[in-house]
């Protein structure tokens, strides 16, 4: 069964001055999974991020949040979405615990209870009524995280949720975000700078440049049919020849050879090398990754 749609975002555009910023964006969040957002520089990831939340105005489309439409039903919109965009807003000489405490006055029916409920969920049990100013950056976000979560949101948006985080404190925050994702039903869109991070953690990647979504999918498809195979001969010319003969062949800086992975032809085409005259130096499997895609699609941009 198709899963409940959370996040519906339709022909979006956002115009300042006479340049156009957002061009006309379209994608939805399931519940339950957690969706990439990549852009390169000047992309408009963050623009996007900051209509999504509410602190700016689109010039056009729409957005709705569990069937709330953000701009006539506000309010009914944002009791179902928490955000953190770009570092979490804390106080530093409070407790994790007073900061929690402080958020949840805010809120309308959100008392100790779900402040007990959110510590636990991050793991913040042992130090929430330390001061925030001792904490790590990974405890600083998921005392975050916690915030966010206090009034129970279906969607949850996180803007570069690992900056600034050693490896150990990434593994500890994505294991997390898969965590609220898979076993609290939540649908969580992730901004990140981190390609190799996104492959991992996310089921569907969205791919923005100038304005534009140029590609939304899974991140399986995304990457199938992409695995290639790294071929190292001499005399490389002759080695050219015979492979792009047999298959389509493309060249690297370095002068290897890239094809395409073909299990079952691979030992036939490195025997026609080797009685073409052509010394094999090294065959290598490049598994897909993110990345590749990625420059492809943005024409070799530097991400946000």
């Amino acid at each position: 069964m198709e899963k409940k749609i959370t996040l519906s975002v339709k022909n979006l555009k956002k115009v300042i001055g006479k340049r156009e910023i957002i061009k006309g964006l379209t994608f939805d969040l399931r519940e339950g999974e957690v969706f990439g957002f990549l852009g390169p520089n000047g992309a408009g990831k963050t623009t996007t991020i900051r209509m999504l939340v509410g602190l700016i105005k689109p010039t056009s489309g729409s957005i709705h949040i569990c069937g709330y439409n953000i701009e006539k039903q506000f309010q009914a919109a944002m009791t179902n979405l928490g955000c953190i965009v770009e570092n979490p807003e804390l106080y530093p000489y409070l407790s994790g615990y007073n900061n929690l405490l402080h958020f949840a006055r805010m809120l309308d029916g959100i008392g100790e209870e779900r402040i007990k409920e959110v510590t636990a969920l991050v793991g913040l049990n042992d130090r929430i009524h330390d001061k925030v100013k001792t904490y790590s950056l990974g405890m600083r976000q998921r005392l975050g995280i916690a915030q966010a979560l206090l009034g129970k949101p279906k969607v949850l948006i996180l803007d570069e949720p690992t900056n600034g985080l050693d490896p150990a404190g990434i593994r500890e925050v994505r294991q997390f975000i898969r965590f609220l994702a898979e076993e609290e039903g939540l649908s969580v869109l992730v901004s990140s700078h981190l390609l190799s991070e996104i492959q991992i953690l996310c089921d569907r990647v969205a791919i923005i440049s100038q304005g534009a979504i140029v590609k939304t999918d899974s991140v399986n498809e995304l990457l199938s049919n992409r695995e290639r195979v790294v071929w190292h001969v001499h005399p490389i010319e002759k080695g050219k020849q015979v492979l792009s003969s047999l298959t389509t062949i493309e060249e690297n800086e370095d002068g290897s050879i890239l094809t395409e992975f073909n299990e079952l032809q691979i030992p036939l085409w490195n025997k026609q090398l080797v009685e073409a005259g052509v010394s094999v130096i090294e065959i290598n499997r490049k598994m897909p990754v993110l990345e590749d895609l990625f420059l492809e699609l943005t024409g070799g941009d530097k991400i946000e």
